[in-house]
């Protein structure tokens, strides 16, 4: 509860809440705090000006922050400048939040005017002090703003929670400790004051006495006032504008700006906004248990890290320890920097502490109050807040973000002593970092660099195991039979197919790898070497590649869409669905001529099935060219269209039936895409400037089968 304290305090006064009023902004203000920052504004800002010149939309009008001084230069807090016109210019003690408050300069309210009822001058302003938004007060004043309800009764519960014990209401000086309480007269009393005031004789006698804390539950439990419509203070709130999203009255609906507006019961939209806020509440929850275990682990690291620096501190000593006394010298620097790093691992982490902490205490505290809001039984009060403190929540909920709950330090220090330099050169003596790639460190590794060994011997391919399958290559190796050197990895070397520089195209511990994506008909160079702590091997023999002049291929079930069947070997293909679905061959073109057939097997009811090339990452369930993943032509019985990015060009009058033959033409060299149709060219060249990585395609769906002639070759059909 203590954590939901600062919720429940005024951003101007610095006190708890005393008739807090509610700004368009959502934020609030004692209602005393709200005349105290009222400011003065020109004629011209005037809400009544703003509306004869067709500029006001609304009862307040937003001021132009660029219009007024309303920041000081010397102070960073927000300054509120001058009362009205004969405003005295001597400000009061500045609020615990930095605002500044003038006192308003006009004569005090009457006696029986509330601060509310008080007339407010005219064209005054007010500026939020929290998030600076600043608008013009209409006739009504302050009494245009709607009274937080719900908020007085949580700082009711929160300081009669707060309240050691109830005194008696009666005495005259030093208030007793009360021991009971009158329900009817709504009094506590202590025993003297209870004989004295409250005989149990008479009328009294009917009064019922109980306990002070059973009292202090039942004045709780008891109703509060009905908030009021702030158009129409004679009126309760009883529907809600779900456009405005404000409690209205039935005259608001009947002849007020709320007339055409959609409206919702208040009870329903009510427990419509408990039920949210709960919901936004159980994320946020959710985000304080993760916060409060990584508090958790980052204190956790804090120990850890002092140990390590303890064992790693002992470690060095030992090491230069057993140096010549000119290491000694050397020795004190080398310690400052571990406890330099030391202190800077243990800053970084403190600090992530201590922002977690305050932003655990900030959320804590909002998740109390908003828990507090909940059990209020007023649903006009409670949906006049209950937007805001839902948008808080969820903004709240966003700040706990993905990474503000890693730690920003490791525990590690990663450092490592050599001491394998001679004696003469000992003065250079330094740390060397150990970088450790794709894994992290959970011990500390503290070691000297022994005498240089030996690096592993040059591997040995194993050409029975080398091959190569259409574009891609495979190659094996193995270290020599008699090497006694182990080696940590391997490095393969590849050139780029017409006698260019190679290029590491593996590096890992494995003994044989697949190359994908070459160029066919191209000739390829290949080697490796071994690689351990101490250096980098000699390299193999150097291996000759082909791949090849024509590649065969079927259609490619891990590409293709769900309702694609497969037959022949994944050669044959047709579809479940009346849908076009798309499906891809398995090998893709980047370089080259290549030219491929595709055999209609069947063909019903007149479809228009769809032939070309596509990128990997194409639509599947959509016809070929729909979108810029692909480049096609869709044909049916009569004539044909080309199609790229859903756009339709170039109809060519004869189309396709059973047993029908349709060629792609795929020139990488002139960066050009053809088709044909029964070994005839069918329209203009389709496309220009291919480039990238394309694969054959086609759509089809249940009315067509087709079968591809299954390969591609460096020579252009016949016309």
């Amino acid at each position: 509860m203590e954590e939901m304290e600062e919720e429940l305090k005024c951003p101007v006064c610095g006190s708890f809440y005393r008739e807090p009023i509610i700004l368009p902004c959502s934020h609030n203000l004692c209602q005393a705090c709200a005349r105290n920052i009222l400011v003065q504004t020109p004629e011209s800002e005037s809400p009544q000006s703003r509306r004869a010149s067709g500029s006001g939309v609304s009862d307040y009008d937003y001021l132009d922050l660029d219009k007024m001084s309303l920041y000081s230069e010397a102070d960073s807090g927000y300054g509120s400048y001058g009362g009205f016109a004969s405003a005295p210019t001597t400000p009061c003690q500045k609020s615990p939040n930095g605002v500044r408050v003038f006192p308003p300069a006009m004569p005090p309210p009457a006696a029986h005017l509330s601060p509310a009822l008080a007339p407010v001058p005219r064209n005054s302003c007010i500026t939020c002090p929290q998030c600076h938004r600043s608008l013009i007060l209409d006739d009504r004043g302050l009494r245009g703003f709607p009274k937080n309800r719900v908020l007085e009764g949580v700082i009711d519960r929160y300081q009669q929670s707060k309240a050691a014990a109830l005194k008696c209401q009666l005495c005259e000086k030093a208030p007793k400790e009360a021991t009971v309480m009158c329900e009817q007269c709504d009094v506590f009393y202590c025993d003297p004051c209870r004989l004295r005031c409250h005989p149990p004789r008479g009328p009294l006698a009917k009064h019922r006495l109980v306990p002070p804390a059973q009292g202090r539950v039942s004045r709780r439990l008891s109703p509060r006032k009905v908030s009021t419509c702030t158009d129409h203070e004679l009126e309760n709130h009883s529907m809600y504008c779900v456009q405005c999203k404000m409690p209205v009255c039935y005259q608001c609906l009947e002849e007020g700006k709320h007339s055409s507006h959609e409206v919702k019961a208040l009870g329903a939209m009510w427990k419509l906004h408990k039920s949210q806020l709960s919901q936004a509440l159980n994320g946020l929850s959710d985000r304080a248990k993760e916060a409060k275990e990584f508090l958790v682990q980052l204190r956790n690291m804090v120990q850890q890290i002092q140990e390590n620096s303890v064992e790693f501190e002992a470690c060095l000593v030992a090491q230069c320890d057993a140096l010549i006394d000119a290491l000694n010298r050397r020795k004190a620097q080398l310690l400052a920097r571990v406890n330099k790093e030391h202190e800077h691992k243990l800053k970084v982490v403190r600090d992530q502490i201590s922002h977690c902490t305050v932003k655990l205490r900030q959320t804590t505290g909002l998740m109390e109050y908003c828990l507090e809001v909940i059990k209020e039984n007023d649903p006009s009060g409670f949906l006049q807040i209950s937007d805001a403190l839902i948008r808080r929540v969820h903004l709240t909920e966003d700040q706990w973000g993905k990474g503000t709950l890693t730690p920003r330090m490791t525990t590690d220090f990663d450092l490592s002593l050599d001491n394998s330099p001679l004696l003469q050169s000992i003065h250079q003596l330094d740390f060397v970092q150990m970088k450790v790639q794709h894994r992290k460190c959970d011990a500390i590794h503290c070691q000297t660099t022994k005498a240089s060994s030996p690096v592993p011997a040059a591997p040995i391919l194993q050409l029975e195991e080398c091959c190569t399958h259409n574009n891609s290559a495979t190659l094996s190796w193995k270290q020599p039979p008699l090497s006694t050197v182990p080696a940590e990895g391997y490095i393969l070397e590849l050139d780029d197919g017409s006698g260019g520089q190679f290029r590491e195209v593996y590096v890992g511990k494995e003994t044989m790898c697949t190359v994908d994506g070459l160029h066919f008909n191209s000739t390829y160079n290949a080697r490796v070497k071994a690689f351990n702590k101490t250096g980098v091997s000699q390299y193999s023999k150097t291996l000759v590649l082909q791949t090849s002049e024509v590649a065969w291929f079927a259609f490619d079930p891990g590409s293709a869409h769900s309702d694609i069947i497969f037959s022949n070997d994944n050669l044959t293909v047709t579809c479940s669905s009346y849908d076009d679905r798309v499906v891809l061959g398995k090998t893709g073109f980047s370089k080259g001529v290549h030219y491929w057939e595709i055999t209609v097997d069947r063909y019903d009811n007149h479809p228009d099935p769809a032939f070309g090339v596509a990128r990997m990452d194409v639509m599947k369930d959509v016809m070929l060219g729909k979108d810029d993943k692909a480049w096609a032509m869709y044909v049916d019985n009569n004539r044909s269209w080309f199609m790229h990015n859903n756009s339709h060009t170039n109809r060519t009058e004869g189309g396709i039936g059973k047993g029908a033959t349709i060629g792609v033409l795929l020139d990488l060299n002139r960066k050009t895409l053809t088709f044909f149709v029964n070994d005839e060219q069918q329209g203009p060249i389709a496309f220009e400037n291919m480039e990238g990585l394309f694969f054959p395609a086609v759509s089809l769906n249940r009315n067509v089968q087709s079968l591809p002639a299954g390969h591609t070759s460096h020579r252009t059909p016949s016309p």
